[in-house]
């Protein structure tokens, strides 16, 4: 039977691990709820690097890895890119859409930490959006500011930070309630692309705030790539079965 390695950690990736049966194999890199309902084998953890992981792919027989993990974990990309061409195991992956600018947002492009906090400085209520990455500098808040951090994992915020773990799907009347009991003046996000966090977006054109956007990283090709969950599953639904 052709094994599939699912690299997964997204909406997207549970979407095509809930259609797979065992033993093909749904990997997670440990952060947040891990799915219990799954037919498929569950994978916990990091596979040590490019090695590691044409190790696993050898050793497991895998005939496919689907590339689905967050359109920001380009380490992962790149390593799954790599360990297939070396392992000769065909690569597909799941590339969501970046979110495009509407008529009336203001959008301000950061490459890393440091330009956030530079478009920031003049604002005093940002919302951050990008997951972890803000935990590590909240020691680091200025006194003119009040972050207001949302993230899946539980953490303690400070005097000055107030972290909320939350997962998505979001909606305009949540977000808006958000914005309104955090006082957000700006907006900070990943391009994640999808449905599931848009929202935050149309609230901030919605109120003409600011929202800087952290720019996608560039991502390796892959033999295949899909736009979505739905055509990546079909494809390997006919991939698994010919017939």
């Amino acid at each position: 039977m052709k094994r599939v390695l699912l690299l997964g950690g997204t909406g997207d990736a549970l979407a095509i691990a809930r259609n797979l049966p065992a033993p093909h194999v749904y990997s997670l890199a440990g952060l947040g709820r891990v799915p219990a309902d799954l037919a498929c084998s569950v994978r916990i953890g990091g596979f040590g690097g490019i090695d590691g992981l044409v190790g696993y792919v050898r050793e497991e027989e895998i005939a496919l890895v689907v590339d689905a993990t967050h359109p920001y974990a380009a380490q992962m990309s790149r390593h799954a890119h790599e360990a297939c061409a070396i392992a000769r195991v065909p690569l597909w992956a799941v590339r969501r859409p970046a979110w495009q600018p509407q008529p009336g947002d203001d959008w301000r492009e950061a490459a890393d930490w440091r330009g956030i906090v530079e478009r920031i400085a003049a604002f005093r209520r940002p919302l951050f959006t990008l997951g972890r990455e803000p935990l590590a500098h909240l020691d680091e808040i200025p006194a003119s500011q009040y972050w207001t951090v949302r993230c899946l994992e539980a953490h303690p915020g400070n005097e000055r930070a107030n972290v909320i773990d939350a997962r998505g799907p979001f909606d305009l009347a949540g977000e808006r309630a958000l914005f309104d009991a955090a006082g957000v003046d700006v907006v900070v996000s990943k391009n994640s692309g999808g449905r599931a966090t848009e929202a935050k977006l149309a609230v901030a054109r919605e109120r003409g705030l600011p929202v800087v956007m952290l720019a996608r990283p560039e991502l390796p090709e892959a033999g295949r790539n899909f736009d979505d969950a739905a055509s990546a599953r079909d494809a390997l639904e006919r991939w698994l079965d010919p017939t």
